[in-house]
């Protein structure tokens, strides 16, 4: 069931979403080779908690931490441990928040040190991509129109558009109708309305597009071990222009004032 939103829910919806960007600021902040990224969990649930909210992750579906910390081949749904980031890594910190009974919902990827050009080629691509899909979540446009966007922007750089994970509808629950994939066809699914609230995440594999479910039952990995690059903003759907509710700009800043991090990619 799709669950259309007001106008007041959106605003509560914003202020959720704006704390995970807040919170993947201070992430970017600390964010260094030598730490662990357990160390990157309690940050952020503290973070989180002193804001009055509570990490929506936690528990969810009996999910262990408190955030999500991918590493390199690992697509999403990482754990974090205390295996300690090293110059050369890429981490993808996915943070979720309920406040005032709303969800927010959003990742980022993030460079230790030096990587190779096509490494800063991937990420750039990949979070291109997802503002070109957001271009299309207007309304009068289709599902699969945001889906092609993503799709063929990374495509024509040759990387893996991932099939088996989608963004999502987002409210009070964190995940909601309708799904949302990065690969389409221009006019195909369901129309897009006014105060739909989504999650757009867009997951690209420098390899193929194949994954595989770790041992651990969480974490989705590259098939042929390639590394992965994972962005997502909640975006309200708007006539003519959307309405994006998480904002990148204070990650982006702490990510650029901090030496360990490499954002020379954009």
């Amino acid at each position: 069931m799709i669950l259309y939103k007001t106008n007041e829910e959106v605003e509560l919806m914003r202020i959720s979403a704006l704390l995970v960007s807040d919170t993947l600021a201070e992430v970017a902040k600390i964010l260094k080779p030598g730490i662990n990224t357990l160390a990157i969990d309690k940050l952020a649930n503290e973070f989180i908690l002193d804001n009055g909210a509570i990490p929506s992750f936690y528990n969810y579906n009996n999910f262990p931490f408190h955030i999500i910390t991918s590493v390199n081949d690992v697509v999403v749904h990482g754990f974090p441990d205390k295996n300690e980031l090293v110059d050369g890594d890429i981490v993808s910190v996915d943070v979720g928040t309920i406040k005032n009974g709303f969800h927010g919902d959003h990742a980022y990827t993030f460079i230790i040190g030096n990587v190779s050009a096509e490494i800063l080629k991937l990420v750039k691509t990949t979070k291109e991509s997802l503002f070109l899909g957001i271009k299309e979540a207007v309304v009068g446009k289709r599902m699969g129109d945001i889906g092609y966007a993503i799709q063929s922007h990374n495509e024509k750089q040759g990387y893996g558009v991932v099939r088996d994970l989608v963004g999502h509808g987002l409210g009070k629950d964190m995940h909601e109708d309708p799904q949302v994939p990065n690969y389409g066809r221009k006019g195909s699914g369901m129309l897009l309305n006014q105060n739909l609230v989504v999650a757009i995440e867009p997951m690209i594999n420098l390899g193929k597009k194949e994954v595989f479910l770790d041992k651990d039952g969480w974490a989705i990995r590259t098939a042929d071990g390639s590394p992965s690059v994972h962005f997502e903003h909640d975006v309200c759907i708007k006539k003519g222009e959307a309405l994006i509710l998480s904002d990148y700009a204070p990650i982006e800043a702490a990510e650029k004032q901090n030496s360990n991090l490499n954002s020379s990619y954009y």
